[in-house]
């Protein structure tokens, strides 16, 4: 059986942050991802939104870790060359009475230290012509980042601090064994010992809870899968800033993002599914189109087209409040050297290096 201390479940955007931080702290990591290659899951399959830190409970994971994230993950695209653009957003009320949603979205943001700018409909439409709304907030500290350079310089930086990636190595046995873990890979039994693990498995980390021998299965949370279907513009965008209505359960709410050559994308909705099927259903068009139009209603018929979708890996179902993140050390669940990651779906990837640095710290 060979031996590691450190074993990091996932190399999506989290589990290569966590295991860059480890590797950076001299520790012996390596990173076993159960596709053919990193980041192919969640990390890839969402709207690459840099997100300010606006919407979540003041206090929560969810707000500390989103504004401590951004910091960091501004500085690190600057410092490493990773494109990404701060285009700003508009949150926006379509109607009058939709007002008061704004107000309570601004004074939640302020409550976690970010400052949002309220417009009136034409400040607005000065800043977008294209846009109608009866009022808005301007964040400035939005932006997008490109996924994928982010993720390969992080492996990169793990990998120059000796961390190892092993792709298509599925974990299907962990076993809690004299203060260490032993882990089988591809159904082997016990490929691995570590004296340290990290599940960070995404869409699957309820379920590599489950396969512990000894954990406290009690302790671990439902999986619900919330799929988010996404359309682009066939033609220019007509709009510079990304345009966000106000949110609905499950979600943001259909919205507009660009990427970094300015292309307009929408989405992601949210459909509550059991499997785990990525086709874009081209029928689902008829309601982004109605969602869309609420606030740019100049947009033209057959202008969408379907492109990708993701899944959430949330830990509460539909008409449930939404879940913080959970991130469970031993002062939650009693095992010395686990760390549990549950629920990590937006603002992960805005959060990614503060969560790494969290994770760090408990091990």
């Amino acid at each position: 059986m060979d031996g590691v201390d450190v074993v990091v479940i996932g190399a999506g955007v989290i589990g290569l942050a966590v295991g860059r931080a480890l590797a950076l702290r001299g520790r012996e990591v390596l990173i076993l991802e159960a596709a053919e290659r990193f980041g192919s899951g969640i990390s890839s399959r969402n709207s690459e939104v840099i997100h300010a830190g606006i919407y979540y409970a003041r206090g929560s994971l969810r707000a500390r870790l989103c504004v401590a994230g951004r910091d960091l993950l501004y500085a690190y695209c600057a410092a490493h060359g990773i494109p990404h653009q701060r285009y700003g957003k508009l949150i926006v009320a379509s109607t009058a009475a939709q007002t008061l949603e704004l107000e309570k979205i601004r004074a939640a943001a302020l409550g976690n230290g970010v400052e949002l700018t309220p417009l009136t409909g034409a400040a607005a439409r000065a800043l977008e012509p294209q846009l109608e709304c009866a009022a808005a907030l301007h964040s400035p500290l939005t932006g997008i980042i490109d996924a994928h350079a982010y993720m390969l310089s992080l492996l990169g930086e793990a990998e120059s601090r000796g961390a190892q990636l092993a792709c298509e190595s599925a974990v299907t046995a962990v076993a809690l064994r004299d203060g260490g873990f032993e882990i089988g890979v591809n159904g082997e039994p016990a490929a691995l010992r570590a004296r340290a693990l990290v599940n960070s498995a995404g869409l699957d980390a309820p379920a590599v809870a489950r396969l512990m021998d000894g954990f406290p299965g009690a302790g671990v949370p439902a999986a619900h899968l919330a799929k988010g279907s996404y359309f682009t513009l066939g033609s220019r965008s007509p709009f510079t800033r990304l345009i966000y209505p106000l949110p609905v359960p499950g979600g943001l709410g259909v919205h507009l993002t660009l990427d970094l050559a300015g292309r307009a994308r929408f989405g992601p909705d949210v459909e509550w599914v059991r499997e785990r099927r990525y086709e874009v259903d081209p029928a689902r068009a008829a309601s982004f189109y109605t969602a869309i139009r609420s606030w740019w209603p100049a947009l033209p018929d057959g202008a969408l087209e379907p492109a990708y979708s993701g899944i959430r890996p949330k830990i509460t179902g539909p008409g449930e409040p939404q879940a913080d993140f959970r991130i469970d050390g031993a002062a939650a669940h009693g095992v010395r050297g686990l760390v549990q990651l549950f629920g990590i779906e937006s603002p992960g990837l805005t959060s990614s290096l503060a969560i790494a640095e969290l994770v760090a710290g408990m091990l």
